[in-house]
């Protein structure tokens, strides 16, 4: 058994070690179990939940949530908005997050898919520097999509 402040108190019996729990105020919680003999502890069962779940807490805060931001191009895209967009892909795996990249074909234009994948592969070029191309173009239906990441 385990006192208040991490004092060993021995070997002693359910009822005495209740006894002793209960004149401190406090609770009396099995560690280990399995141990031989099983090991238990004085401690406020209340005091210690609460600091788990603050820790969990604070654990939770300090995770990164990965998010994935789109952005739809055309198969026909414009220079300057090429450049736009691809500095905003930019922003977006400098902060951390993956980029997909869609290319939204309109009417025959999905006939000649290749002008699409030849947008989508000059992004993966323009932001080789700092990503790396997770899911290669792919079309499906009239939209051809592409996934970057950051690199490592």
């Amino acid at each position: 058994m385990i006192g208040v402040n991490g004092e060993k108190l021995g070997i002693l019996s359910n009822t005495e070690a209740l006894e002793i729990a209960e004149r401190e105020n406090l609770d009396l919680v099995l560690v280990a179990p399995n141990a031989n003999p099983p090991v238990c502890k004085i401690m406020n069962y209340g005091k210690y939940k609460f600091e788990q779940a603050k820790k969990e807490k604070e654990a939770k805060k300090k995770q990164k949530i990965l998010e994935v931001k789109e952005l739809r191009v055309t198969p026909n895209i414009e220079e300057h908005d090429f450049g736009f967009k691809a500095k905003n892909a930019r922003k977006f795996l400098e902060d951390g997050n993956k980029v997909k990249i869609t290319v939204r074909f309109r009417g025959r234009e999905v006939n000649n898919s290749k002008a699409g994948e030849n947008v989508l592969n000059k992004f993966a070029e323009e932001l080789e520097d700092i990503s790396t191309v997770e899911k290669k173009p792919k079309l499906e239906g009239r939209n051809m999509s592409m996934v970057l990441a950051k690199k490592a």
